[in-house]
């Protein structure tokens, strides 16, 4: 006879341990507004529904194209980041598009920076959160 499986041992299967290592994402719901300057120049005014160290969603009036390479420029908290995102399949909202987007080049230092803002950003959430703010 085989022995039984150890029923304690975790199982992780490889889309479990995908989304495990995924960066966190902090939802910001349009408080950071953010600058998409189009290959052609122009620019376009959007806000961060969602965003992490690799993309996000942002929200816009209007859909840019799928796999359009675009740079970001936005401020979190007193710095201000520039990378290279490309954006992916939009979705309609009730007010504008949702659409997310994945960084394609930010510089090393300015990862650093996002993620640590992010990290202070979800701590202030949690103390607005515990003090009824």
């Amino acid at each position: 006879m085989s022995e039984p499986l150890n029923s304690t041992a975790p199982v992780v299967s490889g889309h479990e341990k995908e989304m495990n290592d995924r960066p966190f994402r902090v939802k910001l719901r349009g408080s950071v507004l953010v600058l998409v300057r189009l290959p052609n120049r122009r620019s376009v005014r959007a806000a961060f529904h969602q965003l992490s160290t690799t993309g996000g969603v942002i929200h816009l009036e209007k859909p840019l194209d799928e796999k359009l390479e675009v740079e970001l420029i936005f401020h979190i908290s007193e710095t201000t980041i520039r990378g290279k995102a490309q954006m992916l399949f939009p979705m309609w909202a009730t007010q504008g598009w949702m659409q997310p987007f994945r960084f394609v080049d930010l510089s090393d230092a300015d990862r650093e920076t996002l993620d640590t803002k992010l990290k202070s950003f979800l701590g202030e959430a949690a103390k607005g959160a515990t003090t009824g703010a």
